[in-house]
């Protein structure tokens, strides 16, 4: 097996999907654009740093959701994708991802992100094995705001795709390449297990490790 391996936000699509998400909810009026933008800063300065804690994020990413309800925030997700998502995904990415396919590869998605923003950027995105930070239901079908078992997010992203791995019978000694591309310092782990770690559209920190390293260096977005 040959693995391409990308994280989503900025690497994929040059914005943030949950920002984005969440300020979508401000706009339909789910939730007060303050109080929601002194939150989200926060958390996107810990997020910057390394320190995110992702279990106190995901409980504030999922609020709106929560209030309102899966089956509504699935029809206001289709709007999101259309007005927000849809415009932002560019020719370049969409043909990277592409030709990783007509190579062969098998493609994953690996994202910080949870599910319910990402698995529709996956689908447009034609790519169908996404591994995401997955979310716990409460028995009515509802997301309680906790996380379902590890999430995908730094270190926990190489536990995820070994678990995505042993369900198909595989480990990393039968994966024969393997190519992981990030934006963020947050994935280093996972950058430094594949065999080709591609420092795609990097931040400030993983551009300097990608120079030192004499890792690729690749940007969608220009």
């Amino acid at each position: 097996m040959n693995l391409a391996l990308f994280d989503l936000d900025h690497t994929l699509i040059p914005l943030d999907s949950d920002h984005a998400w969440g300020e979508f909810t401000v706009s339909i009026g789910w939730r007060d654009a303050q109080a929601f933008s002194e939150a989200n800063a926060a958390f996107y300065a810990d997020y910057k740093a390394g320190t995110l804690d992702i279990r106190r994020y995901i409980r504030f990413a999922t609020a709106a959701l929560r209030e309102h309800g899966l089956a509504a925030g699935q029809k206001a997700h289709e709007r999101f994708m259309q007005q927000v998502i849809s415009p932002s995904i560019g020719a370049t990415a969409r043909g990277l991802v592409q030709r990783h396919r007509d190579a062969g590869d098998t493609v994953v998605i690996v994202t910080a992100t949870n599910e319910f923003v990402t698995a529709p950027i996956a689908r447009a995105f034609g790519v169908d094995e996404l591994i995401a930070v997955e979310l716990e239901h409460d028995a009515s079908g509802e997301p309680t705001g906790e996380i379902r078992g590890t999430p995908s997010f730094r270190e926990g992203k190489i536990a995820r795709v070994e678990q995505w791995l042993a369900a198909r019978g595989l480990d990393w000694s039968r994966v024969q390449h393997s190519t992981f591309y990030s934006d963020s310092i947050n994935d280093l782990p996972l950058l430094e297990k594949v065999h080709e770690p591609v420092a795609t559209n990097p931040d400030a920190r993983l551009s300097a490790i990608a120079l030192e390293r004499g890792w690729r260096t690749l940007n969608l977005f220009e």
